[in-house]
C-alpha cells in the first residue's frame, strides 16, 4: 500500500494535470484500502475475504460548471484521459453560481493534529480466525442460545489523500479492527437472535472476542418469550444501542442541503432552543482513536471540536463550501467526500454529554413504560420532524424491567421529542455516533 507521502503525490499529479489541460480550477481525492476478514459458524471456518484496492477521483471547474469522474486505473495514460473526459463534461454541465472550491484563506496549512490512527493492521488469517471463534464459542456457551449465525474478525488498513488547486494538499492513514458474533436462542417458532461487536482503531483497545460473545448470547436469551403492550402513552427509554440514532435525525435536519433546500424540520431554528436544557452535544474531529477522527475535512479545512447543541440551543448549521455560500456563512470544516462526486457534509465523533442521573433512576421513576433496544424501519420524515419506527425490547412495571416486548411502534415528533429528552450519566464512546441512555416522557406506543 502506498505511503501517504506517496498518496500526496498522486493527487498532486492530477490535479497539476487538469491545470495544464485547461480546468480553472480543481481537485482530487485518493483512496487507497487494505482488508481482511474471517467468519466462522458452529466452530468451523467459513469464509476468508482478503481485498485491496486504489482509486482515485477527479472534480474539475470550468468557469462555473464542474463535472466529476474517478478511476481505478491509475496508468499515466488513463489519467490524461480521465482528465479530458473531466473537463469535456464540465464544458456541457449547466452552471451552478454556489460551487467551487473551499476559500483559499481558510484552507489547512501547518502540520496537522496527531491522532493516532493507525496500528499497521497486521493481522494475520489466523489470529483473526482465532478472535472470531472465541467470540462464538463464547456466544454459545450463554445456557439457552441453540444456534449460531457465526462470529467474525476483521482488521482493515486505508490512505486517504486529498489535493485542490489553489494550495492544499494532505493525506492520513487509519486501521480498523473489528469483532462480533450473532446467535439465536429458543426452538421451532419461538426462536430469537441477538449479536453484539465492537470496533476499534487500534488492535490493543479491542474488546476481547469472549466478552463480545457472551454479551451476545446473553442479549439473545433475553429476548425470549416476548409478550405484547397495550397502546397508549408512556415513556420511552432509549437504550445506548439506539439512542445515538435520535442524535443522527439532528444531523439529517441540520446538514446544509436540508437548509438550502428548505427540507428540514428545524429550517427556522437556528439559535433556538430544540432541545431540553441540560442536553449538548459535541463534535470532535481530534478524539485520538477516535473512529471518525480526521485531520483535515473534504476540502482541505481544518476541523476543531464544536458544540452543535450548547444547553438545549442550536448553535450551528453543519456546512460544506457550496452550501455555506448559498446561506451568506461560512463552511464550518464538515465537508466529507467520497472518490465520485460533489462533497456533502458529515459529523466526525458526534457525542451528547452525559446527564447527571444513573440510567437506572431514569428506568426507576417510571411506573409503566419501555425500554427499546432495538429500532426497525426508517419512518421518519425530515421535512415534519414526524417519527414512527418498529420496535423491540423489555416492558418497565414499577421501575423494574420486567419481560421481553416486540412487535410494537413508538411515534412522536422530534422537535417533541428532542425537548423532552433527559439524557442518563453513561456516555460510552463505542460507535462514530455515542449518546448516553435516554428517557422520553409521553411517546405513544401502538401494540396489540
Amino acid at each position: 500500500m502506498l505511503t501517504e507521502s506517496q498518496a500526496c503525490e498522486r493527487v498532486h499529479d492530477i490535479v497539476d494535470r487538469a491545470r495544464a489541460t485547461g480546468a480553472d480550477a480543481s481537485d482530487a481525492v485518493f483512496a487507497a484500502d487494505r482488508s481482511l476478514s474471517v467468519s466462522v459458524r458452529m466452530g468451523a471456518l467459513e469464509d476468508v475475504e482478503r481485498s485491496e484496492s486504489e482509486e482515485l477521483g477527479l472534480r474539475v471547474f470550468v468557469g462555473r460548471r464542474s463535472a466529476s469522474v474517478s478511476t481505478s486505473d491509475l496508468s499515466s495514460d488513463s489519467l490524461d484521459a480521465l482528465v479530458e473526459r473531466a473537463i469535456a463534461m464540465a464544458r456541457e454541465a449547466p452552471e451552478d453560481k454556489w460551487a467551487g472550491l473551499a476559500p483559499q484563506e481558510r484552507l489547512m496549512h501547518g502540520h496537522p493534529p496527531l491522532l493516532d490512527l493507525d496500528d499497521g493492521a497486521n493481522d494475520d488469517p489466523q489470529m483473526l480466525k482465532a478472535r472470531a471463534l472465541a467470540a462464538e464459542d463464547a456466544a454459545r456457551a450463554v445456557e439457552g442460545v441453540t444456534n449460531s449465525e457465526g462470529g467474525s474478525a476483521g482488521a482493515s488498513r486505508s490512505v486517504m489523500a486529498i489535493a485542490t488547486s489553489h494550495g492544499f494538499t494532505g493525506a492520513y492513514a487509519q486501521t480498523s479492527h473489528g469483532v462480533s458474533a450473532s446467535v439465536l436462542a429458543g426452538s421451532g417458532g419461538a426462536m430469537e437472535r441477538d449479536h453484539a461487536h465492537h470496533s476499534a482503531r487500534h488492535a490493543s483497545t479491542l474488546e476481547s472476542p469472549q466478552a463480545i460473545g457472551r454479551l451476545a448470547g446473553e442479549r439473545a436469551v433475553a429476548r425470549l418469550n416476548p409478550g405484547k403492550v397495550p397502546s397508549g402513552a408512556m415513556p420511552v427509554v432509549f437504550d445506548r444501542r439506539v439512542s445515538a440514532g435520535l442524535v443522527g435525525h439532528l444531523l439529517g435536519a441540520i446538514g446544509g442541503a436540508s437548509i438550502t433546500r428548505k427540507t428540514s424540520f428545524l429550517l427556522d431554528c437556528l439559535g433556538k432552543q430544540v432541545f431540553a436544557k441540560g442536553v449538548t452535544i459535541c463534535d470532535d474531529p481530534h478524539r485520538p482513536r477516535g473512529l471518525r477522527s480526521r485531520p483535515f475535512d473534504g476540502e482541505g479545512l481544518p476541523v476543531l471540536p464544536l458544540k452543535l447543541v450548547d444547553e438545549g440551543m442550536l448553535e450551528t448549521w453543519l456546512l460544506d463550501s457550496a452550501s455555506a455560500r448559498q446561506l451568506g456563512l461560512e463552511p464550518t470544516g464538515h465537508a466529507a467526500r467520497g472518490i465520485a462526486g460533489a462533497p456533502g457534509v458529515a459529523p466526525s465523533n458526534l457525542y451528547m454529554q452525559p446527564g447527571n442521573i444513573p440510567p437506572e433512576t431514569l428506568v426507576g421513576e417510571i411506573d409503566r413504560g419501555i425500554l427499546v433496544t432495538e429500532l426497525i424501519g426508517q419512518g421518519v420524515n425530515g421535512v415534519t420532524g414526524d417519527y414512527s419506527r418498529g420496535a423491540a425490547g423489555f416492558l418497565i412495571e414499577k421501575g423494574e424491567i420486567t419481560r421481553a416486548v416486540s412487535e410494537i411502534t413508538i411515534a412522536s415528533n422530534l422537535k417533541d421529542m428532542f425537548l423532552a429528552l433527559t439524557p442518563a450519566n453513561d456516555l460510552e464512546f463505542r460507535y462514530g455516533i455515542n449518546a448516553p441512555t435516554l428517557r422520553i416522557d409521553g411517546m405513544t406506543i401502538a401494540g396489540a
